[in-house]
């Protein structure tokens, strides 16, 4: 089921719909199914429609102060900042722009926002190396947090089994930090809410920007098609998530 769930926003995302429109065009030896596509291509290349779409994924949250959090036992960082990279030497770790997660995590922390973190060992079937959650655990060591504050679950691939995993390790009525970022908030709270999770959302990562438009933002470009890209898949998610769980 996990590969089905990774192949199949690949196959209806805008750039899985273009290249069918391309392939129809080619064969069927007609101009206008190329045209619409190359038209799709150049609206969502364009930073002034990314930026619209990426602020709608956001839009329920706002960056906050981390000391206007409210206090809990735990605080929670699920699973998603870092990259395997293969080298013949082995696997080596990299962070993500989704960084801001563990970063937020220790902070909580450091303040004292909660005396414990879960980090969840995230590891698809067709990953090498050690789990997410192993590799963030030595990371905040060596940031100096207590190894007796960090907890880790049970190997999961995705955001529900997260929350299954970590309502197994929380006392009854438990009220955690959870932290994650500000797009994949509402999938994450759904599925905590499910499994009788009391959370204090912790949106980080925010992608969106209120900065003025420029004339640059009327030109095509290939980060702003990536983003363009991501919100579809992650609007593909939310909708899986809301008939399956």
């Amino acid at each position: 089921m996990i590969y089905f769930n990774k192949i199949l926003p690949i196959i209806i995302s805008p750039l899985g719909f273009i290249i069918i429109l391309f392939f129809f065009g080619i064969f069927r030896k007609k101009m206008l199914p190329s045209v619409i596509g190359l038209m799709i291509l150049m609206i969502l290349s364009l930073p002034v429609v990314s930026g619209q779409l990426i602020r709608l994924l956001e839009q329920n949250y706002t960056p906050t102060n981390p000391n206007e959090i409210i206090s809990a036992d735990t605080v929670i960082v699920l699973s998603g900042m870092v990259r395997p990279i293969e080298h013949n030497s082995g696997v080596q770790f990299e962070f993500s722009e989704a960084v801001d997660r563990i970063i937020a995590g220790i902070n909580l922390l450091k303040i004292g926002k909660a005396q414990k973190i879960i980090l969840t060992r995230g590891k698809l079937p067709w990953s090498k190396g050690v789990p997410e959650g192993e590799f963030l655990a030595e990371f905040i060591k060596s940031q100096g947090i207590d190894p007796n504050r960090i907890l880790l679950t049970e190997i999961v691939q995705n955001t529900n089994d997260e929350a299954k995993a970590i309502s197994k390790m929380l006392p009854k009525d438990s009220e955690v930090i959870l932290v994650t970022s500000a797009f994949h908030m509402p999938r994450a709270e759904k599925v905590f809410q499910n499994q009788n999770i009391k959370i204090i959302p912790y949106a980080v990562d925010f992608r969106s920007s209120t900065k003025k438009l420029d004339f640059l933002d009327f030109l095509p470009q290939a980060n702003a098609f990536k983003d363009s890209n991501f919100y579809f898949r992650e609007i593909i998610g939310r909708a899986y998530y809301s008939l399956r769980y």
